[in-house]
């Protein structure tokens, strides 16, 4: 049986006390129904339940336009509509009050992927802290964590490098649907935020996205496929690198090298080192932007012949270890900044802790 989102039947879960409510709504080009109607259309037509009076956008913007990391881009008035578009990614990463004017309750309808460092989770927990002192509701609908909601890696985290990329404790893989993060998030850091979760039917913690009956769209640019997004919560690592992530590829972050790299003896390298659930295929690309755009990279695709015991954070740590060891001349750190931290090395964003806590010298 197919999931059912919260957006496929909001006039049964919509709160009776939110009747005619003033409502902004935070949304990116996957906030789409099963029946891919986008969730701005269906706030739009339930003109009975609430009035639609605010759209925002996280990063890669509302309509999904900007491909890369700190792009940021602009506010504007929706040409139909002719209601703000707040930009969530930009100036402003939380809601300002002049953007929260007027309005009763901030619903949000975002796909997440299941990853700490992906920012759709950090603006909705930023959502709620404004919201939070605003004294304004915030209603999320519940979506599928599309690489189920089993299995979890890294619950390390170290406060003192709290960024974009990780405001609250969470696993790297926490295992948690948006739904369930914002719950947590209002129980361990915003307890006064006035939160109602509209729950999904159908949806069991180990199925995949792929066994929901869901349609997949890219939540952002770089996310073109479930296989990407299994991939993802480690492979994102090697933004914190000078390794190609395979962005400016139709394969980002299963297909990754280097102009240095002997892609052969990379591969059997990795292949004996003992990894479950993945292969690696030799492998060269061209990336047409980001790095070494224009240059012919050696490396490797990653194929992942087990999703249940394949562990991509494991993977890339190794991936990582094994190109610094491998290449001491050539492998390096990326340099500052990454998502708005300018002092510490992007490696250290990401991990949530210092690089020599993963990767001592």
């Amino acid at each position: 049986m197919a999931v059912r989102l919260a957006i496929d039947h909001l006039p049964e879960l919509w709160p009776a006390r939110l009747r005619g409510a003033r409502v902004g709504a935070v949304l990116h080009p996957a906030s789409v129904s099963s029946q891919l109607v986008h969730s701005s259309l269906v706030l739009e037509r339930a003109s009975a339940l609430l009035r639609l009076s605010a759209l925002f956008g996280p990063q890669h913007g509302y309509l999904g336009q900007t491909q890369d990391n700190m792009i940021e881009w602009c506010s504007y008035e929706h040409p139909r509509l002719g209601i703000p578009v707040h930009s969530l990614y930009g100036e402003d990463r939380e809601p300002t009050l002049e953007m929260l004017g007027g309005l009763d309750v901030l619903l949000i309808d975002l796909q997440d992927i299941g990853a700490r460092y992906y920012t759709f989770i950090w603006t909705m927990f930023l959502c709620m802290k404004a919201c939070e002192q605003s004294g304004i509701e915030v209603v999320v609908l519940d979506r599928p964590n599309p690489i189920s909601g089993v299995a979890t890696e890294h619950d390390v985290f170290d406060p003192a490098f709290r960024s974009f990329v990780g405001l609250h404790p969470l696993p790297i893989r926490h295992g948690l649907t948006i739904g369930e993060l914002a719950r947590k998030f209002q129980a361990e850091a915003l307890p006064d935020c006035k939160l109602e979760v509209l729950p999904m039917r159908g949806w069991e913690r180990a199925m995949w996205f792929d066994q929901t009956g869901l349609p997949w769209v890219m939540p952002s640019p770089n996310m073109p496929t479930l296989d990407t997004a299994i991939v993802y919560p480690g492979m994102c690592l090697l933004e914190g690198t000078n390794i190609s992530e395979g962005r400016g590829t139709t394969r980002p972050f299963e297909i990754f090298g280097a102009p240095f790299i002997d892609a052969e003896g990379f591969c059997r390298a990795l292949n004996i080192s003992g990894l479950p659930g993945v292969f690696f295929r030799e492998n060269y690309f061209q990336p047409t932007f980001h790095k070494f755009a224009g240059e012919i990279c050696a490396g490797a695709q990653m194929h992942v012949t087990d999703r249940e015991t394949f562990r991509p954070f494991e993977t890339a740590v190794t991936i990582i270890r094994h190109l610094r060891a491998t290449y001491p001349n050539h492998f390096q750190w990326k340099q500052p900044p990454y998502e708005y931290e300018y002092q510490r090395l992007p490696i250290e964003v990401l991990i949530g802790g210092p690089v020599g806590s993963l990767f001592p010298d």
